[in-house]
C-alpha cells in the first residue's frame, strides 16, 4: 500500500509543478493579451478607452499588469472551479468550449492511428524477432526509413500522391463542409474520407518504431532459460510463441502504449497543420501566435492530465504485476 501511496504522492507533486509551469511559460511570451484583443477591436474601427482596456482584462481573467502571485492564487483558484477563461483567437467563446470543439477530433483520429500502428508494429515485431536473420528482417529498414522521415514532407508526399495525383482522398479538411455535423452515417462516411490521409501518415511515421523495439525484445527474450526449458519440454512452437516468448517481450511495448495514448490530446501538430484538420494542433498554433495565454493554458493543462495520467496507471499496473517493482521503491 506504501508503492502506491508514494506513487500518487509523488504523482501529485508533478501535477502542481507542472501547473505552475503551465501558468509561468506562457507570461514569458513577448506581448500582452489584453493589448492584442484591443489592437484586433481597433482595426476593425473600435474606439479603446481606458474603460475598455479595464472591460477587457476583467474578461480575460484580470490584467497581466498585476503581480504575478495574484494571478497565480487568481489561475489555481479558476481551475479549481472549472474555469478555464476566455479565448483570445476565439474570442468570445470560453477556452473550454474551444477545446471541447477540437479535441474530440484529435483523440479519434491520433488514437485510432496510435492503436493500429501500435498493434500492427507489436504483431509484425513479434513474427520478425521469431524468425531473425530471415527475409522477414528486410521489413526492418523500410519502416526504420519512414519513421525517419519528417511528418510534414511524409504528409505532402501522400497528398500529392494520393489526393491530387490519384484523387481518391480529398485534399484538406476534417469533412465535407456541406454536410452538418452529427451522428449520422453520411457525416461519418465523410469524416472517414478526410481522415484517412492523416491517420495513414500518422501510421506509417511511427509503425516503424513499434517493430523495431518488438524485434529487438523478442531476440533477447528467445535466449532466456524459460524459453530453453520450454523448447525442452517439447512444446509446439506456437506455444512458445505465444505464451512464452511474446507475453513477456510485449511488457516495454505495454508501456510505452500507454504513454503514447497520453499524448495522444496533443495531436500531431504538423500532420494537422498540412491537412488543415480541426483538431488540437491548429488551436495550439493559434494560440502560441496570439499570445493566448488562456488556451495555450487550457490546451497544456490537458496534455498534462493526459500524460500524467498515463504514467501514474502504468507505474500502478506494474506494480500489481511485478511485486519486485513495489520491493526496489
Amino acid at each position: 500500500m506504501s508503492y502506491f501511496l508514494r506513487k500518487i504522492g509523488f504523482y501529485a507533486v508533478a501535477l502542481w509543478a507542472a501547473l505552475t509551469l503551465n501558468f509561468a511559460i506562457p507570461r514569458l511570451l513577448p506581448g500582452n493579451p489584453v493589448d492584442i484583443l484591443l489592437a484586433k477591436l481597433q482595426q476593425r474601427g473600435g474606439t479603446v478607452s481606458p474603460e475598455t482596456r479595464e472591460a477587457y482584462a476583467l474578461l480575460l481573467g484580470g490584467d497581466s499588469s498585476e503581480p504575478l502571485w495574484v494571478q497565480y492564487v487568481d489561475y489555481l483558484k479558476n481551475l479549481l472551479r472549472g474555469d478555464l477563461g476566455v479565448s483570445v483567437s476565439y474570442y468570445p467563446a470560453p477556452v473550454s468550449e474551444v477545446i471541447g470543439q477540437s479535441l474530440p477530433w484529435t483523440v479519434i483520429l491520433v488514437g485510432l492511428a496510435t492503436i493500429i500502428a501500435a498493434v500492427l508494429g507489436v504483431g509484425l515485431g513479434a513474427f520478425v524477432g521469431w524468425k531473425p536473420g530471415t527475409w522477414l528482417d528486410s521489413l526492418i529498414p523500410a519502416t526504420t526509413l519512414l519513421a525517419a522521415v519528417p511528418y510534414f514532407w511524409l504528409a505532402l508526399l501522400l497528398t500529392y500522391l494520393l489526393a491530387r495525383v490519384l484523387g481518391w482522398f480529398p485534399l484538406q479538411g476534417g469533412y465535407d463542409v456541406v454536410l452538418t455535423p452529427g451522428w449520422n452515417a453520411e457525416f461519418i462516411l465523410s469524416a472517414i474520407t478526410y481522415g484517412f490521409l492523416p491517420a495513414l501518415t500518422i501510421v506509417l511515421a511511427s509503425i516503424g518504431g513499434w517493430l523495431l523495439g518488438m524485434r529487438n525484445m523478442m531476440v533477447s527474450t528467445l535466449s532466456e532459460d524459460y524459453i530453453l526449458t520450454a523448447e525442452a519440454k517439447g512444446l509446439s512452437p506456437r506455444k512458445i510463441l505465444r505464451s512464452y516468448a511474446s507475453r513477456n517481450a510485449v511488457l516495454p511495448s505495454v508501456a510505452g502504449f500507454a504513454i503514447s495514448l497520453g499524448f495522444v490530446v496533443s495531436g500531431s501538430v504538423i500532420t494537422e497543420q498540412v491537412f488543415s484538420y480541426p483538431g488540437i494542433g491548429g488551436r495550439l498554433l493559434g494560440a502560441v501566435s496570439n499570445n493566448d495565454y488562456a488556451l495555450m493554458q487550457g490546451l497544456f493543462l490537458f496534455i498534462t492530465l493526459a500524460v500524467l495520467g498515463a504514467n501514474l496507471v502504468v507505474d500502478l499496473l506494474y506494480g500489481l504485476i511485478d511485486p519486485r517493482t513495489r520491493a526496489r521503491s
